[in-house]
């Protein structure tokens, strides 16, 4: 269950860095709450998580999931760069998360 709330806090985290490109300098009110909103989310998940997971293991993933996540949306909804270099880094992050994941352990 730690790792699912470790994900959502992850997701939250990219909801937060697209809502404040949304946001437009914090000029869009509704994204500029969304943007509150899903950060406070993802802090308050992150730290249920560290309640179970080391925190460092917990951080890495949770910076991973929200830098993965963020290129995938700025790629298919911001018209950011998919070329090669770009998407190999990103799958190796990926595989670093995943390495996180299996190879933890817990903090008890």
């Amino acid at each position: 269950m730690n790792w699912i709330i470790l994900i959502i806090a992850g997701l939250f985290e990219v909801g937060f860095t697209t809502s404040l490109k949304l946001s437009n300098n914090f000029s869009n009110l509704k994204w500029s709450i969304a943007f509150f909103a899903c950060i406070t989310l993802s802090f308050f998940f992150l730290n249920k998580a560290t309640q179970t997971l080391p925190m460092g293991t917990a951080y890495a993933v949770w910076t991973g999931i929200g830098a993965v996540g963020t290129v995938i949306v700025g790629i298919l909804y911001f018209d950011e760069p998919a070329n090669f270099w770009r998407i190999f880094f990103i799958a190796t992050l990926i595989g670093s998360i995943l390495g996180l994941k299996f190879f933890a352990g817990s903090a008890h």
